[in-house]
C-alpha cells in the first residue's frame, strides 16, 4: 500500500476541495438517514397507530423527537401525513444538493490531481538525455503520460467513493444499533468479514491490472508507429501486416481486461450474497425478538438494505485501486528514475565561445554497450568551420551531440577556453548555439511559428523573412496558401523534404548563434537547392564557429579543415586539399563517390571557399 499512499499524496495541493467533497458526502448520508427515520412517524400516522412518537421510543425516535418534535409532537390524521411527507421531500432536495456539491467538488478535484500528474511526468521527460529517448517508445511514453495519468484517476475516484460509502455505512448502522443493537452488531462482523475476504482478490486483481496496462502502452506505441511511418507502410505495401500487428496487440489488451475483471467483477456479487445472507438471518431475529413494533421492523429492513449498496462499494474498493494502482506503478517507474539533463549545483552562464572547443580524450557509449568514440581529441578554434565525414556510424552525430551536451562522456571531457562543459547550464550554452539535424522537427503550426519556434518566439516578421531568405526559403514560402501564416502540418507533412530542411535551417539562422551545428543539414536538398543554400551560407557562416556533418563531400570541401572519423576514432583530419592529396581515407571516400555518381569530382573538392 506504499503506492497507494504516495499516489494519494498527490492530493496534497486538493486536501480542502478533498475533505469538503467528502464532508458533503457524509452530511448527504445523514440526511438520507433521516429521511429513511421519517418512516416511522409516516407508519404511525398512516395506520392510526397514534401520534407519530410513542411511549418508550426507541433512541432513533427520541432522536427525531428533538430535532422536529416541533413540528410533528400534535400532528394527526391527513394532516401529520401531509406535514412528515414535506419533511421526507424537504430531506431529499437538501440530500441531492449535497450530493451535487459532493460530486462537484469530487470532479474538480480528481481533474486537477491529473492534471498535475500529467505535468509533473511531463516535465520529469523533457529533463531526460537523449539517449533515454533513442532507446524508449513514442507510442508507449505517450500511453503513460495520457492513459496511465487518466487511469490513476480510478484510484482517487475509488478512494472517495469508498470513504463516502464507508460514512454511510457508519451512519446506517449507528441508527441500526438505535433500533436494535443485537442486530446491529451482526450487521459490523458483516463488514469485517467481507472486508478480509477482498484481499487474495486484490492481490490477484492487481497483478492482471499490471499486465494489462502494460498491453496497452503496446497498443499505443503501435498506433503512434504506424501512423508516424505512414508513408513507409504504403510503399512496402504492409497495411495488412500492420493490422495484423494491431489486432495482435488489441487482441492482448482485450484477453488481459478479461482475466482481470474475472476476477475483479467477484468482489460485488460475493459481497452482497454474504451481505444478503446476513440480512435475512438478521430478519429471523427480528422475528424471534417479537419486540420491535411494526414501524420500527419495516424501518430497520429498509435501512438494512439500504446499507447493501455502500458496503458493496466498500467492498469492491481494492479491486477498483488495483487497476489504478498498476497505471500508477507505470508512472513512478519514469518518476523515480533519476533525471540526467539537469544542470550541477552552482552552474555558470554560458560566457560565450572565446577561443576554442576542446575534445579532450573523449569515451562514449551508450547503456554501456560498444564504445561510440574511443579516445577522440579535436581542438576547433573559433571562427572555423569543420568538416566531420566517415561512414555511418562512425560517431559523427555523437561527437557534435557532447557540444550543446545532449550527452556527456564516460570518460574525458569537452571544455570551452579550458573550462569543462560542466560548468555552465544548459539553457544558457543551448542558446548559444543553432543546430540544424537531418531529422528535420516541425510542429503542426504557422511557417512564421516553425521559425520562431523556442526562445526567438519574439521575433519580428522582418527578422524571420530575412532567415528564410539567408536560408533560401522565402520564394517558396510566399507560394503556399496564406505565405507565412500557412500551417504546414504535422511534421511539416505539407512541404517536401528540401523544403522542411530549409525552414529548419531559417529558424537556426533567426538565432544568430556563434556556433552552428549543420548535421546533414542538406540531405533532402537537390544539386541546384544545395549550390544556392551553399551561396548564401557561404556569407552567413563568416564569423561562426562551425561543425558540418555531410556525407556529401561537396559539403566537406568548403570547410577549413576536415577531420575523418572511423570507428569512433579520428583518423585524419587537415586541409581538404592537404588531404586530397595525401590519397588517405579521405580521398578514398571522394573516390567512391565519385564512382557512384554522388558528389564532385575530386577536382572540384580541392578548396574551401574562404
Amino acid at each position: 500500500m506504499t503506492r497507494a499512499f504516495r499516489l494519494l499524496g498527490w492530493l496534497r495541493p486538493y486536501r480542502v476541495g478533498f475533505t469538503t467533497a467528502l464532508l458533503l458526502g457524509l452530511l448527504a448520508a445523514l440526511v438520507e438517514g433521516f429521511t429513511y427515520a421519517l418512516l416511522m412517524p409516516f407508519l404511525r400516522l398512516l395506520f392510526g397507530a397514534g401520534g407519530a412518537f410513542p411511549e418508550g421510543a426507541t433512541p432513533l425516535e427520541a432522536v427525531l423527537r428533538a430535532t422536529i418534535g416541533g413540528i410533528l409532537g400534535g400532528a394527526h390524521g391527513g394532516s401529520g401525513l401531509a406535514l412528515v411527507l414535506g419533511c421526507i421531500a424537504a430531506a431529499l432536495l437538501v440530500k441531492n444538493a449535497l450530493l451535487y456539491g459532493a460530486g462537484y467538488c469530487g470532479l474538480v478535484v480528481q481533474e486537477g490531481f491529473v492534471r498535475d500528474l500529467r505535468v509533473a511526468l511531463y516535465e520529469h521527460l523533457q529533463l531526460r538525455a537523449l539517449p533515454f529517448f533513442r532507446a524508449a517508445r513514442g507510442g508507449e511514453l505517450a500511453a503513460r503520460v495520457l492513459s496511465d495519468a487518466d487511469q490513476t484517476r480510478g484510484a482517487l475516484h475509488a478512494f472517495g467513493q469508498a470513504l463516502r460509502s464507508g460514512a454511510a455505512v457508519v451512519v446506517y448502522l449507528a441508527m441500526l444499533v438505535a433500533l436494535s443493537w443485537r442486530l446491529a452488531l451482526v450487521a459490523g462482523a458483516v463488514m469485517l468479514a467481507v472486508t478480509l475476504g477482498m484481499r487474495p482478490l486484490l492481490i490477484a486483481v492487481r497483478s492482471r491490472w499490471a499486465r494489462v496496462v502494460d498491453s496497452r502502452g503496446w497498443l499505443g506505441a503501435v498506433t503512434v508507429e504506424t501512423a508516424a511511418a505512414a508513408r513507409a507502410v504504403k510503399a512496402a505495401a504492409a497495411e495488412r501486416q500492420e493490422a495484423d500487428r494491431f489486432r495482435a496487440a488489441a487482441e492482448s489488451v482485450r484477453t488481459g481486461v478479461l482475466r482481470a475483471e474475472r476476477v475483479a467483477l467477484l468482489a460485488s456479487p460475493l459481497a452482497e450474497t454474504v451481505a444478503a445472507a446476513v440480512l435475512l438471518g438478521m430478519l429471523v431475529l427480528v422475528g424471534g425478538e417479537g419486540r420491535l413494533r411494526p414501524e420500527v421492523f419495516v424501518t430497520f429492513v429498509a435501512l438494512a438494505l439500504r446499507m447493501l449498496s455502500p458496503m458493496k462499494v466498500v467492498a469492491h474498493f481494492p479491486a477498483q485501486l488495483a487497476e489504478a494502482l498498476a497505471a500508477g506503478d507505470r508512472l513512478f517507474d519514469l518518476l523515480d528514475h533519476p533525471a540526467e539533463d539537469v544542470d550541477e549545483p552552482g552552474a555558470l552562464p554560458f560566457p560565450g565561445l572565446r577561443q576554442t572547443i576542446e575534445f579532450r580524450d573523449v569515451w562514449v557509449a551508450y547503456q554501456q554497450e560498444e564504445w561510440v568514440l574511443r579516445g577522440v581529441t579535436l581542438t576547433v578554434r573559433r571562427g572555423e568551420v569543420v568538416a566531420l565525414v566517415g561512414p555511418s556510424g562512425a560517431g559523427k552525430s555523437t561527437l557534435v551531440d557532447l557540444v550543446p551536451r545532449f550527452i556527456d562522456p564516460v570518460r574525458g571531457a569537452v571544455l570551452i577556453d579550458g573550462v569543462p562543459l560542466t560548468t555552465y547550464d544548459r539553457h544558457s550554452l543551448r542558446a548559444a548555439l543553432g543546430i540544424v539535424s537531418q531529422e528535420t522537427v516541425l510542429l503542426h503550426e504557422t511557417v512564421r511559428a516553425n521559425i520562431a519556434y523556442g526562445d526567438q518566439a519574439g521575433a519580428t516578421q522582418a527578422e524571420i523573412e530575412a532567415a528564410a531568405r539567408a536560408a533560401g526559403a522565402d520564394t517558396f514560402i510566399r507560394r503556399l496558401p496564406e505565405g507565412y501564416d500557412t500551417v504546414i502540418g504535422e511534421r511539416g507533412t505539407r512541404l517536401s523534404g528540401g523544403e522542411r530542411q530549409r525552414l529548419a535551417i531559417a529558424r537556426a539562422l533567426l538565432r544568430d548563434p556563434p556556433i552552428l551545428i549543420l548535421d546533414e543539414a542538406t540531405a533532402h536538398l537537390d544539386a541546384e537547392a544545395e549550390r544556392a543554400l551553399q551561396q548564401a551560407m557561404a556569407r552567413l557562416l563568416a564569423g561562426r564557429t562551425v561543425f558540418v556533418i555531410a556525407h556529401r563531400l561537396a559539403t566537406a570541401a568548403r570547410a577549413d579543415r576536415v577531420v575523418v572519423l572511423d570507428d569512433g576514432r579520428v583518423i585524419e583530419e587537415g586541409a581538404p586539399d592537404a588531404l586530397l592529396a595525401a590519397r588517405g581515407r579521405y580521398r578514398r571516400l571522394v573516390d567512391l563517390q565519385d564512382v557512384a555518381g554522388d558528389g564532385a569530382s575530386p577536382a572540384e573538392l580541392g578548396g574551401g571557399v574562404r
